[in-house]
């Protein structure tokens, strides 16, 4: 797309209880597929179409988030640790051209809370980006965008279809006409993340209790200021162990995991 891209923001602050196996010791954004943080694999998807610059929201364990990133030239380079002299010489480096803002959103903060607290970082821009810090997808970012922007509407989901444990939505044509907590069928459109906002939605938030899923869609969807991507590719949540260890399973398959859009 020309121009610069839009910012995207990161939820990364929940504790991410049903994969207690991984999360004791650190938060989800940070367990690892393929020897890096999933984290780290949804920033590369927004940074394969342009987008350089994240806003991360930090709650459990944020810390843990902080030191690799402040970490990460280090860990992605040669290095010459000269120890008589405490120096270190950086050989090569593979550091991404990004842009980071980490910032502490709350440990119990809801959702929507969290989306508030980082509103004076996109307060002047005219969209952004919004996603969870635990799904992977081989979703076309700058056709979202092109999408959003045709539709003018305050906000813009990424529906997919999957499993019956999420909530679904009920769509005419391209507009989100309301957002339902678990349908008991599966198949249905639900909620992907990968959204694209505008700071009209912050109107919406009341505070660090709101959660984002739950009165903010729903108003927007009654309103009739929701629009719908809907992504028919790969989409996957990394909410259980076994769905972290099948995300490592397509890793390593000979031809790529099917989010990996970037080369």
């Amino acid at each position: 797309m020309a121009g610069k891209m839009p910012k995207a923001v990161i939820l990364a602050g929940g504790k991410g209880t049903r994969l207690a196996e991984e999360t004791e010791l650190r938060p989800k954004p940070m367990v690892e597929i393929g020897g890096m943080p999933i984290l780290w694999h949804i920033m590369k998807i927004y940074a394969s179409f342009g987008v350089t610059e994240f806003i991360v929201c930090l709650g459990y364990k944020g810390y843990l988030i902080k030191e690799f990133f402040v970490n990460y030239s280090l860990h992605t380079a040669d290095l010459m640790i000269d120890l008589q002299r405490r120096s270190v010489d950086i050989h090569r480096s593979n550091s991404e051209p990004w842009k980071i803002h980490l910032i502490e959103t709350g440990e119990d903060t809801m959702t929507g809370g969290r989306l508030a607290r980082i509103r004076p970082y996109v307060e002047g821009d005219e969209e952004f980006f919004l996603t969870y810090g635990d799904g992977v997808a081989d979703i076309d970012i700058g056709s979202l965008l092109t999408f959003h922007r045709e539709q003018h509407r305050a906000a813009t989901i990424t529906a997919v279809h999957s499993l019956a444990r999420f909530g679904s939505l009920a769509i005419d044509g391209n507009a989100v006409t309301a957002f339902r907590e678990k349908p008991k069928t599966s198949g249905d459109w639900i909620n992907g993340g990968f959204f694209v906002l505008t700071p009209e939605v912050f109107s919406l938030i009341s505070g660090d209790d709101c959660v984002w899923e739950q009165e903010p869609l729903s108003q927007l969807a009654a309103e009739g200021r929701l629009a719908a991507y809907q992504h028919t590719g790969f989409w996957q949540p990394m909410d259980t162990l076994r769905e972290k260890q099948m995300l490592q399973s397509l890793w390593q398959l000979p031809q790529g995991a099917p989010w990996k859009v970037w080369k």
